[in-house]
């Protein structure tokens, strides 16, 4: 009978430390900060059209190569979305129809107000990856956590 209640209370203890550990890595992964994308190096640095082509190409080599990676991409604004607590920022390829989307960081929504349409521009973010709209008929890449490059 002790023995029984031992094994229990063992299972129990380990039930709660797992619980534990599983708390405290969600906690964590919910609040990770990222550092500011102004204050990190690039891995690369590319012309809006070249990457978009890149992705036409072959968008499951192109999301190897540049997914989840800080790129700096060069650039003429083709259009400026305004929502209510970001600005999206795209670079298309007037040919093709394919895009570049950028979201800006909180702390560089400032910097995005000057920029225009048709603008020369330098961003720099966080490649999420790319992937083809069947419906649209075009190539989209999206970047997170972006701010001008300067």
């Amino acid at each position: 009978m002790i023995k029984k209640n031992s094994w229990w209370k063992k299972i129990l203890i380990i039930v709660l430390i797992l619980s534990m550990l599983g708390a405290g890595g969600a906690y964590y992964i919910f609040n990770n900060q990222f550092s500011d994308t102004a204050d990190t190096n690039a891995e690369f640095t590319v012309n809006a059209t070249d990457i978009i082509h890149e992705f036409e190409k072959n968008d499951s080599l192109a999301n190897k190569k540049y997914g989840e990676k800080i790129i700096i991409v060069n650039g003429l604004v083709s259009e400026i979305e305004n929502a209510d607590s970001t600005v999206n920022i795209k670079m298309a390829d007037t040919t093709s129809g394919s895009y570049i989307i950028f979201s800006f960081q909180q702390q560089h929504m400032e910097d995005t107000k000057k920029i225009k349409t048709g603008q020369e521009v330098s961003i720099k973010g966080s490649c999420s990856g790319g992937a083809y709209s069947q419906i649209l008929e075009t190539e989209f890449i999206t970047f997170k956590r972006c701010a001008l490059n300067k």
